[in-house]
This record gives C-alpha cells, structure tokens and sequence, in this order.
C-alpha cells in the first residue's frame, strides 16, 4: 500500500472513527494513556457468553491522530475479524506498526500502540474477574487496597 493511501485511511479513521463511544453494559471499562503527548483513551469491553470472545468492543477518547485513528482502526478489525480475546492478546505490536504504516508512525509508537496495549489491559481485566469470579473471590470496587489506619487490622480479616 502506498504513503499517501496509508494517510488517507488514518485521516478517514480519524474524521470517521468506528466503534467510539461507551458501552453501557461493558464489563470492563480500562482507561490507558500517553503522557508523552497527553493521548488518552478508555476501551469498553463486554465479553461474549463463551469468556473467549468479544461480544462488543468501543472507545472514547482525545489526542493526536494517529492514536484516535489506531484505535478506531483495531476496533473495526476486531469486530469485523470476530477474533478471540487470545487472539487480539497475540496480536504484535509490530504489526500493528505495519498495518498503520511503519514509515508515517515510526516516529510515534506510542500513540500508535495506545489503543491496542489498552484493549490487552481490559481483556487480562476481564480474564482476572472470571477466573476470580469461577474461584469465588469477592473484589470490593477500590481493587481491595486499604492505606493508614487500621490496614493491618483489615487485612487480618480476610
């Protein structure tokens, strides 16, 4: 594929991006950011009945863009693929480079990476809560950390 179409599909993904929004219904919502450039985004994630795929997948978020673009872009290919949370886990960051065009992002990994590094963090989320949930494991929305007073008391507790 050549430069300038690599270019053009970055600023069609970026003027019309695909799956932006929140999800309602997510069972993980996974903020992730750059705070080299000040990029951040946020990937909703709702696991499919069976726990390996992806029922739906959506974005939100502000920055330069090459990482809205990305984002955009790795969420279409996840739904249009129908790929598995192992799948999109394997997916090489390299590749993703390649994809978006190695010679226009080069300068720019980490914004071109953002969005796929934070839908790996919300699918290891989602994957914790399960095998936590199959195990019978409560987790308190505060991630289960106390600070200061009384914390070795609680932690004695459980």
């Amino acid at each position: 594929m050549d430069r300038q179409l690599q270019i053009q599909i970055l600023l069609d993904h970026y003027q019309k991006p695909r799956h932006r929004g929140t999800l309602d219904d997510a069972d993980v919502a996974m903020p992730g950011g750059n705070p080299g450039c000040g990029d951040v985004v946020t990937v909703y994630l709702k696991g499919a009945e069976d726990h390996e795929h992806i029922a739906d997948a959506t974005y939100e978020g502000e920055g330069c863009t090459i990482s809205m673009a990305a984002a955009s872009m790795l969420l279409e290919q996840v739904h249009d693929g129908g790929l598995t949370m192992d799948e999109v886990l394997a997916m090489d960051y390299n590749e993703m480079m390649e994809q978006l065009g190695r010679q226009i992002v080069a300068s720019r990994p980490k914004c071109a990476t953002l969005g796929l590094g934070t839908l790996k963090a919300a699918i290891r989320k989602y994957q914790s809560d399960r095998r936590l949930d199959a195990a019978g494991i409560t987790r308190s929305e505060d991630g289960g950390l106390i600070f200061g007073e009384g914390a070795a008391e609680a932690a004695k507790k459980e």
